[in-house]
């Protein structure tokens, strides 16, 4: 019989065979050094000799259908070999092959057989982001690992051989209490309950767990209502008369006009301190620029020297030579070309030389596309800086047509598009025109074509003369701060009154282009028309033309004098020719006649000789002429820009220096040398100007001589 503690410790381990089934781990401490699985079919309990002898052996009960097999049988061996192959998958797919144009059979199947597959979220324990969650909870590593460890504690206990006897209502309560933990872990999912010690509260769960910051919670709705009492009411009656209505405007008016006086006050005494800090900053600004304005521009035009120094050079000494190997033509040397970027695509409307200052010249800039129409701009350049403009002045119209007073230099009179005229003082820093006419002061309705100064009248008063295509030729004459004009003349077309109603006459106007003053008689001038006629008017008759020459077939965009002969003018036009005319010619025919095959935007007398001419076409040519060496052909027939599209608009030349200008309607200005077959020097010897007048008068001889003839 075995004694009485061996009968009660079979007893704990009965209960502590079920607590393994439960929530215990499956492997049990029986006896030192011996450990059972429940896996096992126990035939190898303990032998008799090492074995206890209270020990229960155990016998293995075989099911009553248990295949018996021999030893052979039990020892033969059956191989499987497993592959990656998918037994479900089809062998035999099928598909169309576009580069064979055949179905085949796909080699390519895909093996692969998901048979269970689930995400979780679950991490390891000893990873840093389970510590970051246990440290957030408060649950410390070392409070579970003492938990664990009381349990194992617990299972060792049964388990050891020399152990004292305890009350079999201790240990059922301790594996009572064992599996209840065991079950609540598995419900909840929680980590192990912190010690007694610990005073934290329950850990959270992570499977389904929300911050209470995210919870947010709904205020219940409240009314409240209140009540007012009603407005108090009054009955108001009045009669409204004239002059009750008069006088409530009256005293509005008042106050009206006592706020904006407060309010100027305010702010002109605010003004007033800002006007002083700004008075002194740019007094002392202007006074640094100033300082150092002259020598800026001395050093710049130094630059400038340096960088066009081989067209300096060219300018001053180069001629060419293969002139003496040509026997009349000529060539033209392009120098500089001035340019200003915000002037590029406006084009060149007119040029005119500074009378006192050779080598600057004015630039106006304008749009000849009448749909098309921009603000202008006044450029003024000089041969010592071709890179930039010496002074910029920007219009609210496009610029025209300009001139430059011959006795006062810095005083530019300009043309603009919308029909106004202005006068421009150089010398003020102010870009604003000193003059301007507005529609009150007799401006023209029509764009002004030319401008031209003229001598003091006889207060000596500064005047100028202006033509526009609404018809009139007028007079500006500048008195104190005043631009007053008179009407010189009306181009009335012949044969053009109609009647109006109640028996009016009306008479039409036709459109003036262009006009020159003679260079010897002032009050005698000739005025050129869009209808291709040029009259000769004078000052003194303001209703009637001297004569009327049937020039071109088109408009006529140029007239002028001869520097040297009195009765020789030359007009171009818009028909492809230009034409010399004798006004004293009896006939009215022209001289010479010259077909330059394209549109004649200008032409201009040479200053040096009575028999030379230039004129500029739109195709981008230059014609040089000169009579006394052919009569019908050019000496000089150049291009001179870069874009066959490109039109030149002007031409003028230098008074002194072999230097002509050409302009074109993309915003440039060329500036050539003429060779020495195309100039020769200005006689300034009265025995030199009388030279030039037999010149021109042999070559008039020569065509009238027929004719003289032929009268006889």
């Amino acid at each position: 019989m075995p004694p009485k503690g061996a009968a009660k410790k079979q007893a704990g381990q009965a209960g502590a065979g079920k607590t393994k089934q439960a929530g215990r781990p499956q492997r049990v401490s029986i006896a030192p050094g011996k450990v059972i699985k429940d896996d096992d079919d126990m035939t190898e309990v303990g032998d008799q000799v090492h074995g206890e002898e209270w020990m229960q052996t155990k016998t293995l009960i075989k099911p009553d259908d248990q295949l018996e097999l021999t030893e052979a049988e039990m020892k033969e061996e059956f191989t499987r070999i497993l592959t990656a192959n998918n037994p479900h998958a089809p062998k035999n797919i099928v598909r169309y092959n576009f580069k064979e144009k055949c179905f085949k059979q796909t080699s390519h199947v895909d093996q692969l057989a998901i048979h269970f597959s689930l995400d979780g979220n679950m991490i390891h324990k000893d990873s840093d982001e389970a510590r970051r969650q246990q440290s957030k909870q408060g649950a410390s590593e070392a409070i579970s690992e003492q938990a664990i460890s009381e349990v194992d504690e617990e299972k060792k206990e049964d388990g050891e051989e020399g152990e004292a006897e305890k009350p079999e209502g201790e240990t059922e309560k301790k594996v009572e209490k064992a599996e209840e933990a065991g079950e609540k872990q598995e419900e909840e999912g929680t980590t192990p309950a912190p010690g007694k010690g610990s005073e934290t509260g329950k850990l959270t769960n992570q499977f389904n767990f929300s911050e209470r910051a995210s919870q947010t919670y709904n205020n219940p709705y409240r009314e409240r209502g209140t009540a007012t009492e009603p407005p108090p009411r009054a009955n108001f009656s009045a009669t409204a008369n004239q002059w009750e209505i008069y006088d409530a405007y009256i005293e509005d008016l008042e106050r009206q006009e006592k706020a904006k006086e407060k309010k100027q006050s305010s702010l002109s005494k605010k003004d007033d301190d800002k006007n002083k800090k700004k008075v002194t900053a740019l007094e002392t600004q202007s006074d640094d620029i100033s300082r150092i304005s002259k020598a800026s521009k001395i050093v710049e035009r130094m630059v400038n020297q340096n960088t066009y120094d081989d067209i300096a050079q060219d300018f001053k000494y180069w001629e060419d030579v293969s002139d003496e190997y040509r026997d009349q033509d000529g060539t033209l040397l392009p120098l500089w070309k001035f340019s200003y970027d915000k002037a590029k695509r406006l084009a060149v409307t007119s040029l005119c030389w500074n009378p006192k200052y050779k080598d600057l010249f004015a630039v106006g800039h304008g749009s000849y596309d009448f749909v098309k129409q921009s603000p202008g701009k006044l450029l003024l350049y000089t041969l010592k800086n071709p890179s930039f403009p010496e002074c910029i002045y920007d219009t609210e119209s496009g610029v025209m047509c300009l001139d430059i007073h011959p006795e006062h230099p810095y005083l530019v009179a300009v043309g603009f598009y919308d029909g106004s005229v202005a006068v421009f003082n150089l010398t003020n820093d102010s870009t604003k025109p000193m003059y301007q006419s507005t529609a009150k002061s007799g401006k023209h309705t029509d764009p002004v074509w030319q401008i031209c100064w003229q001598k003091d009248d006889l207060d000596n008063n500064l005047n100028f003369f202006s033509i526009s295509s609404d018809g009139r030729v007028v007079q500006w004459t500048l008195v104190k701060n005043e631009l007053t004009y008179t009407d010189v003349i009306e181009l009335k077309l012949e044969d053009s009154i109609q009647e109006g109603p109640e028996g009016t006459q009306i008479t039409t106007l036709s459109c003036g282009t262009c006009f020159d003053f003679h260079k010897k008689t002032d009050y005698q001038f000739l005025v050129g028309t869009e209808e291709g006629k040029i009259h000769k008017c004078s000052k003194a008759y303001s209703s009637q033309f001297l004569d009327t020459f049937d020039a071109h077939h088109m408009a006529v965009y140029r007239v002028q004098w001869n520097y040297f002969h009195p009765n020789v003018f030359l007009s171009c036009s818009a028909d492809w020719s230009v034409k010399i005319w004798d006004h004293t010619y009896p006939k009215k025919e022209p001289m010479f006649t010259f077909d330059l095959g394209n549109s004649v935007g200008d032409v201009a007398w040479a200053p040096y000789s009575s028999t030379t001419f230039a004129a500029v076409t739109a195709d981008g040519k230059v014609h040089v002429y000169d009579l006394s060496v052919n009569k019908y052909e050019p000496i000089c027939e150049q291009a001179v820009v870069q874009k066959k599209k490109t039109k030149l608009t002007h031409i003028v030349f230098n008074p002194d220096h072999p230097i002509i200008l050409v302009g074109d309607d993309r915003g440039y200005v060329t500036s050539m040398k003429l060779s020495p077959n195309l100039r020769k020097k200005n006689p300034k010897k009265k025995e030199g100007l009388e030279e030039q007048i037999a010149k021109m008068n042999k070559l008039l001889d020569l065509v009238r001589e027929p004719i003289d003839s032929n009268k006889k």
